[in-house]
């Protein structure tokens, strides 16, 4: 079924023009034909976009047109989303819009706008295969572009290369010990690296097959994993929160899954998830998709996000150097090179760029963008490294533990928040006040919640018209969980607000005399945060 569907692509969009090079953009749900559609196009060269399924209006058009997209393969459950976007997509002009309707999905929503059948297309178009001498496809070509929010603002379109999809899916199978008869349950977004890639590449290349679901849902994954005889899970941090937060059930511990491998399972509910579950094997692995620092912890050192033996510097040359805990800016020796972090000395990493797929580093379709993440002279004159953008700190063993990340993002439901771009949508539907969005921590919960501080006196606020401005624009796990307002904000010497500081203060309304409001999603409005809700949000009785 996957190469019949993907082959019949393939050779529909030949026969309409496209050729190796081109570039479209899929914006749909986890399917099956979600793989066969970017699987397709690759067969004859071109580049698929995988676009976050949660990206509304402008942050949608800018994920399509900052790369030069032909085509936009959208699902019917996404037209209404498309057609609000319709004003930032029409910046390219030549682009078509191919409606697909999966399987199982209603056929009577309406398309408002002018879109083609993808369905109708391939029902007619040819199953045969394509000639790999005809049209070739090479090790270093792109293969697909997967969005990270980084730390300016809107999406940026990381390249993804024949070469990495190739070693990320050899690292997942060495590294699991994987055969051709696992069963892996992925229950995370195509669009994403994690569900996208890591496993899918493996089973690809290796053999094996996967459980999609079309979204997370904690109460039926150890029912569906058993169900479906699962022998891998995958994961990212909140998906262990969530579980562990469920009613005990006896599906838990009569499923098959004897390796959980993910990112993001933190230290005070590591063992907890382990034994409640009886998860054989924990493999906790980090990098950036685009990124070439990558790690893996596969000895099950609770908290430990990978390890590292000095020796293998130049062999795997990824390390922590030193920056200003401040300003975060890279510190220097008097050579002008960067430092290296000792044991307990927190740092940035970095890993060195070379021409190896593994330690490669491809950046995105904006230059610029790609410019930014890479530092020069950092350890050897003329050397060159990635920035990871995150905070580490190594124990005298080697294992490196995860401590914040840099910048102006930071991670919520397992997705990367740009506080730029809340910024701007916030301050927008305020009346372009002056605000500054970051994330605060609450006790035991993965990630920080969104916090906007803004200039604004709250008895202006209509507090549900203000949500449904930003539900508008930024998708769920953007919009602001905490509100601060003030009747005048500071700045610095230089005209820029505090932000670290209000960061450090938190959201504690004993401890702050703003008025402090709390997003209270079954009433789609913002409500006063009282001593006694906030109790009950740090103490988790308030379910979040």
């Amino acid at each position: 079924m996957v190469d019949e569907l993907s082959n019949k692509i393939a050779n529909y969009f030949l026969s309409i023009g496209f050729t190796k090079g081109d570039e479209a953009a899929l914006l749909l749900e986890n399917c099956p034909e979600f793989v066969c559609i970017w699987l397709g196009l690759a067969k004859i060269g071109v580049v698929t976009a995988l676009i976050n399924t949660n990206l509304k209006g402008d942050s949608l058009g800018h994920s399509v047109t900052c790369i030069n997209a032909k085509a936009l393969i959208f699902g019917r459950s996404f037209a209404d989303v498309v057609n609000d976007a319709m004003p930032f997509l029409k910046k390219n002009e030549n682009m078509d819009f191919y409606c697909f309707t999966e399987q199982g999905a209603s056929s009577e929503i309406i398309v408002p706008f002018p879109a083609k059948s993808l369905n109708a297309a391939l029902e007619e178009a040819s199953s045969q295969p394509i000639d790999p001498q005809k049209h070739k496809v090479g090790f270093q070509d792109k293969l697909m572009y997967i969005y990270t929010s980084g730390t300016t603002g809107l999406p940026k379109a990381a390249i993804i290369r024949h070469s990495r999809f190739l070693w990320m899916g050899s690292a997942a199978h060495y590294l699991g010990r994987l055969n051709d008869s696992e069963v892996v349950y992925n229950p995370l977004p195509l669009y994403h690296s994690a569900g996208g890639i890591l496993f899918m590449s493996a089973i690809i290349i290796f053999g094996g097959s996967m459980i999609l679901r079309k979204k997370f849902s904690a109460s039926n994954y150890w029912k569906e994993a058993a169900k479906y005889k699962a022998t891998v899970g995958q994961y990212i941090g909140e998906i262990c929160r969530y579980l562990l937060n469920q009613p005990i059930r006896e599906e838990e511990t009569q499923h098959c899954i004897k390796l959980m491998f993910g990112n993001g399972l933190r230290s005070h509910i590591w063992k907890e998830f382990q034994d409640r579950f009886r998860i054989n094997n924990i493999i906790e692995i980090y990098g950036a998709t685009e990124g070439n620092a990558n790690l893996v912890n596969m000895f099950g050192k609770v908290g430990a996000v990978g390890f590292l033996p000095r020796y293998v510097d130049k062999l795997y040359p990824v390390s922590l150097i030193k920056v200003d805990p401040e300003t975060h800016e890279t510190l220097r020796d008097e050579n002008g090179l960067c430092i290296r972090c000792k044991p307990g000395e927190p740092g940035e990493m970095v890993g060195k760029i070379t021409s190896n797929a593994v330690s490669a580093f491809d950046g995105y379709a904006n230059k610029n963008d790609t410019k930014k993440k890479i530092i020069h002279n950092c350890f050897e004159k003329g050397d060159t490294a990635f920035l990871s953008g995150d905070i580490l700190v190594m124990d005298e063993l080697g294992y490196l533990y995860f401590v914040d990340r840099i910048g102006d993002t930071f991670r919520w439901r397992g997705e990367n928040v740009s506080t730029g771009e809340v910024e701007n949508v916030l301050s927008t539907a305020l009346g372009h006040v002056s605000c500054v969005v970051y994330g605060v921590e609450i006790p035991n919960i993965e990630g920080k919640a969104g916090m906007g501080a803004v200039q604004v006196d709250y008895k202006s606020i209509n507090f549900s018209e203000l949500y449904q401005n930003l539900n508008k624009r930024l998708p769920p796990f953007a919009i602001p969980l905490f509100l601060r307002t003030f009747e005048e904000m500071e700045e610095t010497g230089t005209y820029k607000l505090r932000k670290v500081t209000y960061q450090k203060e938190g959201f504690n309304p004993e401890e702050i005399q703003d008025p402090l409001f709390f997003l209270d999603p079954k009433q789609k409005t913002y409500i006063p945060l009282t001593k006694d809700l906030y109790n009950d949000i740090v103490t988790g009785k308030y379910k979040l």
